[in-house]
């Protein structure tokens, strides 16, 4: 091992095993359980290291802090952590407004970057909204800021498609 190589260790649990646990549940009482740390989070959370903060019906904030694992060869943290970020959030958005019983996929999602993300922004807070929630289709939109001053880092929309069971 270099003098400059790092290595980073986390665990995950069974992703099925937390899909089935929110058979039954409406999507709100679902992320309710896992931002309340009642079930685990999904393994793209310990992956890229952030975490859901607050959801309520139509809403879904999640935060994390930028680190080293999370550049590109550039030196700033890469556009996929955003993205995650961004259509996390929006994403939560819609299923927050689900009924037990139904799901939902993006079909499209569309990001704009604003400013470079690197260790030095600090914490991140990435907040999803529902714009429209209709029978079959969703849209949201979300804002990615730096929580130390508010700055807009980046920012998207959404479309998903809503399934009946």
């Amino acid at each position: 091992m270099s003098v400059n190589q790092r290595s980073r260790t986390y665990s995950w649990e069974d992703p099925m095993a937390l899909r089935d646990a929110g058979a039954g549940l409406s999507g709100l009482d679902y992320l309710k359980a896992v931002f309340e740390r009642k079930l685990p989070p999904p393994p793209i959370a310990a992956t890229l290291d952030f975490t859901g903060s607050e959801v309520e019906e139509g809403r879904a904030v999640f935060v994390g802090q930028p680190a080293e694992f999370l550049y590109n060869p550039i030196g700033v943290v890469h556009g996929g952590y955003a993205m995650t970020l961004l259509d996390s959030a929006m994403g939560c958005a819609v299923q927050s407004t689900l009924a037990a019983g139904e799901g939902y996929t993006s079909l499209e999602t569309s990001v704009n970057f604003v400013r470079p993300i690197t260790v030095d922004t600090g914490r991140v807070r990435c907040e999803g909204k529902v714009l429209h929630r209709g029978g079959r289709v969703a849209t949201a939109e979300g804002r990615l800021v730096a929580e130390s001053n508010g700055k807009l880092l980046a920012h998207g929309t959404t479309t998903c498609l809503v399934m009946k069971a």
